[in-house]
């Protein structure tokens, strides 16, 4: 384990067993919309490791994948501002079968507004999925269709997930220790 890691919250295993049936229950319920193809949208950097895994368990329907980037943590632990659009999806959405994925459902501010501007589009339908939710966080009124893990109030990194841009690979969900969320600047 990664000295920086206080402890690990999800394990890789668990990750992996949770894709699978997430892939599962998104096909079936594109399928019973009457569905033959979705359009996935990611919410990057974040959600990058996790679109990779859940798309390939999602064998059923046709995807076409795109991404929106956001930024609203920064290098701080908490979002330092309101949910910034660096970078708009490429693909026509309109009238297609929309499923918005993004690493976390913290505050709710991100997704909520990236599914306000994906509505604008006028999909077919419009669906949401997480990696991990933390309800205790909630600031607006938003929940995921499709979710794999609720965790505790705890500052996570790995499995695409960053602090400052690091622990990203790590395989697995783990608590970022205390005396790591304030490094000394980094080279």
């Amino acid at each position: 384990m990664n000295s920086d890691i206080a402890h690990i919250l999800v394990s890789e295993e668990a990750i992996r067993e949770r894709i699978a049936v997430l892939g599962r229950e998104i096909e079936k319920t594109y399928k019973d919309l009457g569905a033959e193809e979705i359009t996935v949208i990611a919410i990057t950097n974040g959600s990058i490791l996790f679109v990779a895994d859940l798309v390939r368990a999602i064998q059923g329907l046709h995807v076409r994948i795109d991404s929106v980037r956001v930024s609203s943590y920064r290098d701080e632990t908490n979002p330092v501002s309101e949910p910034e659009i660096l970078d708009n999806i490429r693909l026509d959405i309109s009238g297609a079968h929309v499923l918005l994925i993004d690493d976390i459902l913290d505050t709710g501010k991100t997704l909520q507004k990236i599914a306000k501007i994906m509505k604008a589009f006028h999909p077919a339908s419009l669906k949401t999925c997480v990696l991990l939710s933390k309800k205790g966080r909630r600031r607006v009124s938003m929940r995921a269709d499709f979710s794999g893990f609720e965790i505790p109030d705890h500052f996570v990194v790995g499995y695409g997930l960053d602090f400052a841009e690091r622990y990203r690979n790590l395989p697995y969900i783990g608590v970022l220790s205390p005396e790591s969320q304030n490094p000394p600047a980094w080279k």
